[in-house]
């Protein structure tokens, strides 16, 4: 059975969204795109899947409702790879996933910020997976990240395909870019988040679970 919390991460009392279900290999915390949040049908449909795939999921709002027409702050990279790594703080402590490895999902900016908070030993990630992401965003951090990293572009995105391109460059980690055939930036093509799915299943399988397997 699958039980979906809401709840609010300290400290700022960000807007979450906890998905638990039975033999969890890890947990999965989600870095929204800008001007997207926890409610974001395509990282909804994602995060079900890999629920019933096995695994627990932490959707959240990275900006306060009070923030989120602040451009300046909607594109501070820095700023909501901090959220995150609260929230995966929060996630260590909890008691449902206090003893789950924790992987994050970006979209777009989010992946930024993923990364960025990836690259934070404190926050002991496991695995990265970006879907149309911006992983450029994340700076010299792209180079301190060690975490398995899957950079998920659509191959209609090629301009995004180029970024990502050039964010591998500077990262020395297990990283990998798999391009969706027929997909633009935001996968709404029939079958193309599906593909994602797919991909990003895969990814935290193999990768959580060899983290839960070191850990025990």
């Amino acid at each position: 059975m699958i039980d979906t919390i809401e709840l609010e991460i300290p400290p700022h009392g960000l807007a979450g969204m906890l998905g638990l279900g039975e033999r969890q290999q890890g947990l999965v915390i989600f870095a929204h795109g800008s001007g997207s949040g926890r409610l974001s049908p395509r990282n909804q449909h994602v995060a079900a899947a890999l629920r019933a795939a096995g695994f627990a999921t932490l959707l959240l709002d990275l900006l306060l409702p009070n923030e989120e027409h602040d451009r300046a702050k909607v594109f501070d990279i820095e700023l909501l790879a901090e959220r995150l790594g609260d929230a995966t703080d929060w996630a260590h402590l909890h008691t449902d996933t206090a003893l789950l490895p924790v992987g994050y999902f970006g979209a777009s900016t989010g992946a930024g910020a993923a990364l960025v908070a990836a690259s934070d030993p404190k926050n002991r990630v496991g695995a990265v997976v970006s879907r149309g992401g911006r992983p450029d965003l994340a700076g010299e951090a792209l180079e301190a990240v060690t975490a398995p990293t899957l950079l998920i572009v659509g191959s209609l995105d090629t301009q995004v395909i180029a970024l990502n391109q050039q964010a591998m460059k500077r990262m020395h980690g297990e990283k990998l870019l798999s391009i969706v055939p027929g997909a633009t930036h935001l996968f709404e093509e029939p079958g193309t988040l599906d593909q994602v799915v797919v991909l990003a299943t895969s990814w935290f399988r193999q990768h959580l679970s060899a983290s839960a397997a070191s850990r025990a």
